[in-house]
């Protein structure tokens, strides 16, 4: 572990507290609130929201007019960029890139879901369960991605985060997925995933159930995958849950629907109430060799929920850890608790903020 690794010298929100430059918020929406809440809270004031020019179109943000970065660069000499949004495309990542050779640029972390930061107080109050899981991981490539993810989250700084970026390929290698797999797919959106099991099987698998608990999402993955049948392919629209029971469900656009939202009313979503489900219960006792938790922040509800599986049967688990506070700390030691035999990897795929950071467990 490199030294200091757990106590980085100056935060995202202590850089953006003491700067002198002008702050520019760049892009809209929920990610753009949840920064600003917490930079309200802390007395810090942007001077202007950007966005890229396709998307400036004349409109304004918390009272901001959204100007283009030509407008801001005729501005000011020099300014604090705040990545307010999330991406993995690959030019919109090298654009960022390129920003931050001419200009200073974070990306705070602030939770998908839930309230907290993963701040210096984080890691005070959670020393114990860090040093405990650090040597768990299987590997060293693990533990540096953990020690990288874990500045980053404190100093939001584009550069440590890029750097322990893993291609999926690479980790999908460490599943060895085979032709005979029962994959449970927990938050299958509009079949994607599914998609992407199918093609590193060959299509050949035993059987796959698809959990998804927004009614569009589910229809669009029941219409992309009815030509598979029904006897191997089980599509379910439920969320994932720690047992059979009803819940709220807040339904937003594209993969944001979520169990829990703390968003403000204007973008909570529309409550609606849906099954939930355990996977335990869905299995009926049957086994499952590929479990995928990709939930919204309920990763922690669905992997109790599938207890009795993965301590029976030990099924290779991808668990993302990065919709709440706590999960990367949090939802591993669950694991090593429901089934300690289990190797963990962590890696980090190209995206920011530190989305898509999954833990591989065999």
């Amino acid at each position: 572990m490199e030294e200091n690794a757990f106590e980085p010298s100056l935060s995202a929100w202590e850089r953006l507290s003491e700067t002198k430059k002008p702050i520019v918020m760049y892009g809209m929406g929920d990610g753009a609130e949840k920064i600003l809440r917490v930079m309200e809270s802390m007395n810090i004031r942007p001077a202007e929201f950007m966005a890229s020019d396709e998307f400036v179109r004349g409109h304004s943000f918390h009272g901001y007019v959204v100007k283009k970065l030509s407008e801001i660069e005729a501005q000011y000499e020099d300014f604090l960029i705040v990545v307010c949004f999330g991406t993995s495309l690959p030019e919109v990542l090298e654009r960022i890139e390129r920003l931050s050779e001419r200009y200073e640029v974070i990306a705070p972390d602030v939770p998908v879901v839930g309230g907290g930061l993963f701040d210096s107080d984080y890691l005070s109050d959670h020393e114990i369960d860090i040093m405990t899981l650090r040597p768990m991981f299987a590997d060293d490539k693990s533990r540096s991605v953990f020690d990288a993810l874990i500045k980053y989250r404190i100093t939001g700084d584009i550069s440590v985060l890029r750097s322990c970026e893993t291609d999926k390929s690479e980790a999908l290698e460490l599943l060895n997925i085979g032709t005979d797999e029962t994959y449970v797919d927990l938050g299958a959106y509009n079949g994607d995933t599914v998609e992407e099991f199918l093609r590193l099987t060959d299509r050949k698998f035993k059987k796959i159930y698809a959990v998804e608990p927004d009614r569009r999402n589910y229809s669009k993955l029941r219409r992309r995958h009815y030509a598979l049948g029904s006897a191997v392919f089980e599509h379910i629209n439920a969320a994932a849950w720690s047992e059979d029971e009803t819940l709220t469900f807040y339904r937003r656009a594209g993969r944001n629907s979520s169990l829990t939202d703390t968003v403000s009313e204007k973008t909570a979503g529309t409550p609606v109430e849906i099954p939930g489900r355990s996977v335990d219960s869905i299995l009926g006792g049957e086994v499952a060799t590929i479990i995928k938790y990709d939930v919204e922040g309920s990763e922690k509800q669905a992997l109790l929920g599938s207890a009795e599986t993965i301590h029976r049967y030990k099924p290779r688990l991808i668990v993302s850890l990065y919709h709440r506070t706590g999960d990367m700390t949090e939802l591993p030691l669950l694991i090593k608790e429901l089934n300690p035999a289990y190797k963990m990897y962590l890696r980090h795929h190209p995206y920011i903020p530190a989305w898509d950071t999954n833990l591989y467990c065999i």
